[in-house]
């Protein structure tokens, strides 16, 4: 008898055949086996998506898959290293620390002299700590691993600017109703049998998978577990069935952000009541209101910024009690802050300024600012010249020098443009004042 043999009985049975017959979660039935059986991100594996760039290569660089749970990142990241004929590892930042870490770029290193490479498949990297983090740097830089790693929270708040200098971040989007249609046919395939569902319940079961792909599949097996022979649910008896309730509107697709482009562009026009409107529907429908205040204190920046300074304060003032009277009495704190933006005068000139001033910023590069502006406080800055005929704006006339204090390089530029609305009409005035000291001081 081998080692792998066990006997019960009489019967002669191997572990190797248990593996083979225990039941698989139709998830794991379903996993694809290559890229192109990947659905929903044809953004990233498309003829012209930017994995399908990377392959066309052969080679792969350290990358950040961010999206929402069950979109395929963990599949995705297996079949790049098949098919970039890199070994396999996988890690969960819940059960890892720095020791384990360590073992697997040991390992990783091991391989690399055998002329084997390591593609190194981290879930939920965002809950490692700084330090954890840290550890990935050199070894993404010489090479002992490639790195992937998957989060479900925003990479740019989560994880450190050195690894996402060394990494790119890919955005795997939640399924649409076509690819979780595609997914349900594609378990039907396999399950040698179709789903007992009517149109309205096979509808209303997508619905609930909410982008989701191994939700929808897990509920799939419920709705086959749950129904005899020859019964077809509807909508109502498979909410009764699986216990889940279809969202009243999807928060992650179309319904989501058509109403929250309804509301803002209702703030933009000026239309208090629309503009409250949509924020009830959205309430009504389960939203969550921080993520609406969160909104609201944007519209505040983009669409009124200094016309009147205090939108920003009321909205921040909103959120604030939101956050200690919770709902439902918070929520009427978050429409005062929409009527009041509302109702001010609108004006984009902050926010096209800033638009302007950083494509500047990005395509004039590190020019120098001026050395006159610049501190000195070595005895070989003051000899380059470093705050050199530099004027202190409060000794002169109106508190005003009119020195130049952009890069000699670039010249001067003009960025921000008031209009006459609201408060800035006033800040106009100040503006066009001191343009016309600093023309009359630049003849003297």
């Amino acid at each position: 008898m081998t080692p792998r043999a066990k006997r019960r009985g009489p019967t002669l049975f191997t572990t190797a055949g248990l593996e083979r017959d225990a039941p698989r979660p139709l998830a794991d039935k379903l996993r694809p086996g290559k890229l192109d059986e990947v659905v929903g991100q044809d953004h990233l594996l498309g003829p012209e998506g930017a994995l399908s760039r990377l392959l066309a290569t052969r080679t792969l660089g350290s990358l950040i898959f961010w999206g929402p749970p069950g979109t395929g990142k963990t599949t995705v990241a297996r079949l790049l290293a098949k098919a970039t004929d890199l070994h396999f590892e996988q890690i969960s930042a819940i059960f890892s620390g720095v020791a384990d870490l360590k073992k697997v770029f040991d390992a990783a290193r091991e391989r690399r002299e055998i002329g084997q490479g390591t593609l190194l498949f981290v879930d939920e990297i965002h809950r490692f700590n700084r330090a954890q983090q840290d550890s990935f740097l050199p070894v993404m830089e010489d090479g002992t691993i490639v790195l992937i790693g998957a989060s479900t929270e925003n990479p740019s708040f989560e994880l450190i600017a050195p690894l996402l200098s060394r990494a790119r971040v890919l955005v795997f989007r939640p399924l649409d109703e076509v690819a979780l249609a595609r997914l349900l046919a594609r378990a039907e395939s396999v399950e040698g049998r179709q789903l007992p569902l009517d149109a309205q319940a096979r509808q209303s079961l997508i619905r609930m998978a909410d982008g989701d792909g191994r939700a929808a599949l897990t509920l799939a097996e419920e709705v086959w577990r749950a129904a005899r022979a020859g019964e077809i649910f509807d909508g109502s008896k498979l909410q009764e069935v699986v216990q889940r309730r279809a969202p009243i509107y999807d928060k992650k697709q179309d319904g989501h952000y058509n109403l929250i482009s309804a509301l803002h562009k209702s703030v933009r026009g000026s239309d208090p009541d629309a503009a409250l409107y949509y924020l009830c529907r959205m309430l009504d429908a389960g939203e969550d209101p921080l993520y609406l205040a969160r909104r609201v204190v944007r519209m505040a920046v983009e669409d009124i910024g200094l016309a009147d300074p205090q939108a920003l304060v009321i909205c921040n003032a909103a959120k604030d009690a939101y956050d200690f009277l919770g709902s439902p009495e918070g929520e009427l704190a978050i429409a005062q802050a929409v009527l009041y933006v509302a109702t001010a005068p609108k004006s984009n000139a902050a926010y096209a300024a800033y638009g302007a001033a950083m494509r500047t910023a990005k395509e004039a590069g590190s020019l120098l600012p001026p050395k006159h502006i610049l501190n000195a406080p070595t005895e070989l800055m003051r000899s380059q010249g470093y705050g050199a005929d530099y004027h202190y704006d409060h000794d002169s006339p109106d508190s005003f020098s009119g020195q130049d204090y952009f890069p000699e390089q670039l010249g001067r530029q003009k960025f921000y443009d008031p209009p006459e609305r609201g408060f800035e009409r006033e800040i106009r005035r100040r503006l066009e004042y001191w343009a016309k000291l600093r023309k009359e001081r630049s003849r003297q």
